[in-house]
């Protein structure tokens, strides 16, 4: 059985670009434009990808501007699906190294806050 919710995490440095923009802030940006549920950016402290030399790290006594920086959406598996299909010339595109996936969800609650 398929689930109805899917979540896409994008792992990306928090110094790639897209054109003028950091590529992290490109993709929320992107996602906002084309209405997905929910996006949050997380920076990590600690991290290494494919075509890293050295783990970069956070540590208060270690001047490190690169950190890996993870780009989780929420939404509907096929807004998911499509919304990926938009991105995915722009991650080509950037020419540095990024990991995608996305994975089925149980969604237990989702409603909005209430204004005030």
């Amino acid at each position: 059985m398929e689930s109805e919710y899917s979540i896409l995490k994008v792992y990306v440095s928090n110094t790639d670009k897209y054109g003028m923009s950091l590529f992290y802030e490109h993709l929320v940006m992107e996602a906002f434009k084309n209405g997905i549920a929910g996006v949050t950016a997380y920076r990590g402290i600690t991290g290494y990808g494919l075509s890293s030399k050295t783990i970069s790290t956070s540590k208060f006594w270690e001047i490190n501007e690169k950190l890996p920086v993870m780009v989780e959406m929420i939404d509907r598996t096929e807004v998911l699906e499509a919304f990926f299909e938009h991105i995915e010339k722009d991650v080509k595109t950037m020419g540095k190294g990024c990991l995608i996936y996305m994975q089925p969800i149980d969604v237990k609650i989702h409603q909005s806050g209430r204004k005030r």
